[in-house]
């Protein structure tokens, strides 16, 4: 590759400094050819073509899934890779225990040597996308470098893609870089070829991320978070950091927008870890009469302090990278019927009329599919059809839950803010912090009580504060402090902070709380206490409601049953308490007094409610 041929396929719209920096990640990695991709239609079909020609992609029945395709990855390569996924901030202690830090000097050697001619005999695409709507008050921009098509055609639908975003950056001068690579050079050093695969990856992998200079470098994966550079790395890990020097919020959170019964309208962000109902809230179907719900993102929320003072929110992403398993007309149906048309499902199994199955999709398993792997399975196979973390990527509106808002480019302004996480115990159905600085706190203790032996002792407390664990791109006590600041800046006009729990359980290990679409009853609650109609009792999580005041009509929960939804166990308690304490102590000096000070006012709840 010479610098002349580079330059040539460079757009006229492309800065200067984009196009050296292309050049030098093209004299490191020494593709083929250089592609600038555009977001068209035609770029589009041309690249589904050739991964179908490739064995990469298999087109679905175009009777049952037009413009549908299946991708199958190699089974080493199935998820986000945590092991391998590095914060390189230039001083650990900007990393924090809870992440990966790697040396940024050390790693940039490593970095140089994988990506050392990783793309020979393959194509280069550079992608220029925004995320969020474009020239938004709240987006931001960036280009990933990628040798995989796969990447580029998934890319086109969770962002804002093509020749649009590269005129912007050429406006504003304002990117964040990502390089991708899958780490399977056709060619290598001495000129010996080898032949392709459907699904190119590497054992090695690196997701690394330079928190100083705004850097992505991802190598060795295909798939999901560690290659699609604008989710999880740039709308999460970077900019998170982007969030914490400018003075805003980036969030693993869905966001919501509900009309009352009386056409008054609100908005709602909530974070929840995985397996703990996020996406079915996202896509939520109200049980209440005259309350209607619908989608302004599923997954990630930009929030940023408007001119009124409020907290506006964007979803960055143009589209849903969900998972496939237990999605259903039961458990989503918004979502499973967003999947008819246009649609990149990944190793989901293939049934033999060319369409797409996953466990749970349908009360009865089809007698013959092809599995996840591309083998014959029967439901009498000891491995499951479609693999647990596959895949959808839709755009989001073909959701028809969508908001008309949700590419509001000054984002929705935000009256809620939700946490929850799956607790069998302790949590009431819901409760309303204090006050910001408690909800920080009840923000930062959010857990997952692990319901498996391989997780860890079962019903020990699994932490994913803010449910952004894997997601902070710095030191996660300082992420509290500065939510802590954001709320100072916010004053009276911060949005309120709710914790909800919909699997609390009985003696006899059933939920009490039916969930889905009843889960609107406790948000109906939470509404009308923005609007101040009700109500609340002290308690030691919070505020609760009164048994009057909650919504549960229709509904076949006995007295009891309610009673268990809001009981407080003073002993449970201060177990949780005390696990707090150690929990925070890791974090050494970083973690915030205010949250110390929390701490001993659960303390002293605790001790209230005993007498």
């Amino acid at each position: 590759m010479t610098t002349h041929l580079i330059t040539f396929n460079a757009p006229a719209e492309a800065p200067a400094d984009l196009v050296a920096w292309v050049e030098k990640v093209a004299e490191l990695t020494l593709p083929d050819q250089v592609h600038w991709c555009d977001g068209s239609l035609e770029e589009r079909d041309r690249l589904y073509a050739e991964m179908v020609a490739s064995g990469t992609f298999t087109k679905l029945n175009p009777e049952k899934r037009p413009g549908c395709y299946l991708a199958r990855s190699a089974p080493s390569d199935v998820a986000r890779v945590e092991s391998r996924t590095f914060i390189c901030s230039e001083h650990p202690d900007d990393a924090g225990p809870t992440n990966n830090w790697a040396s940024p000097a050390e790693m940039r050697e490593t970095l140089k040597g994988v990506f050392a001619g990783s793309m020979s005999g393959r194509t280069m695409f550079v992608i220029p996308f925004s995320m969020g709507p474009l020239g938004g008050d709240i987006s931001r921009l960036g280009v990933e470098i990628t040798d995989s098509p796969y990447v580029v055609v998934n890319m086109r639908i969770m962002t804002r893609m093509g020749t649009p975003a590269l005129k912007l950056i050429a406006e504003t001068g304002d990117w964040v870089p990502a390089v991708h690579s899958v780490g399977y050079p056709l060619v290598d050093a001495d000129g010996t070829t080898r032949d392709d695969l459907a699904w190119p990856c590497s054992d090695d992998k690196y997701i690394t991320h330079f928190p100083e200079t705004r850097e992505i470098w991802s190598y060795g994966s295909g798939y999901g978070g560690n290659a699609l550079l604008g989710k999880k790395c740039y709308a999460l890990r970077i900019a998170s950091v982007l969030a914490r020097d400018e003075g805003w919020l980036a969030e693993h959170m869905l966001v919501l927008k509900i009309t009352g019964p009386d056409g008054r309208v609100y908005h709602l962000t909530a974070a929840f870890p995985s397996a703990c109902g996020k996406t079915n809230l996202a896509m939520l179907r109200p049980t209440i009469p005259g309350w209607r719900v619908e989608t302004v993102g599923d997954d990630i929320a930009w929030m940023r302090p408007g001119p009124d003072g409020r907290l506006y929110a964007i979803n960055p992403e143009a589209g849903f990278f969900g998972v496939a398993p237990f999605t259903s007309l039961k458990t989503n149906p918004t979502a499973l019927l967003a999947l008819d048309h246009d649609t990149i499902f990944t190793n989901v199994a293939l049934t033999d009329d060319g369409d797409v199955w996953w466990e749970g999709m349908t009360d009865e398993t089809p007698a013959h599919l092809i599995d996840w792997t591309g083998k014959d399975w029967t439901p009498g196979s000891p491995t499951p059809a479609a693999h647990p973390n596959s895949r959808f990527t839709v755009r989001a509106d073909q959701a028809s839950s969508i908001a008309d808002d949700w590419e509001n480019p000054a984002g929705v302004p935000i009256d809620v803010i939700l946490f929850g996480g799956r607790r069998a115990t302790n949590i009431p159905l819901i409760s309303e912090s204090y006050d910001w600085e408690h909800g920080v706190f009840v923000g930062a203790t959010v857990a997952s009580e692990q319901t498996a032996a391989a997780e860890g002792t079962v019903g020990a407390l699994r932490r994913d504060p803010f449910a952004m664990l894997p997601f902070c791109g710095y030191n996660m006590a300082d992420y509290w402090a500065h939510w802590l600041e954001v709320g100072k800046t916010l004053g009276d006009k911060a949005p309120r902070i709710f914790q909800v729990n919909w699997f609390r359980k009985d003696t006899d290990g059933s939920y009490l709380w039916p969930g889905f679409g009843e889960n609107s009853r406790p948000i109906e609650w939470a509404l009308r206490r923005v609007n101040g109609e009700v109500a609340a009792i002290d308690a030691i999580s919070g505020r609760i409601p009164a048994v009057e005041d909650l919504n549960l009509e229709g509904l076949d929960l006995s007295a009891d049953q309610v009673a268990k939804l809001f009981a407080f166990d003073n002993d449970a308690w201060s177990a949780e308490a005390d696990v707090t304490a150690e929990y925070f102590a890791q974090f050494g000096e970083h973690a915030p007094a205010e949250l110390y000070a929390e701490l001993d006012k659960l303390h002293a709840r605790i001790e209230a409610h005993k007498g």
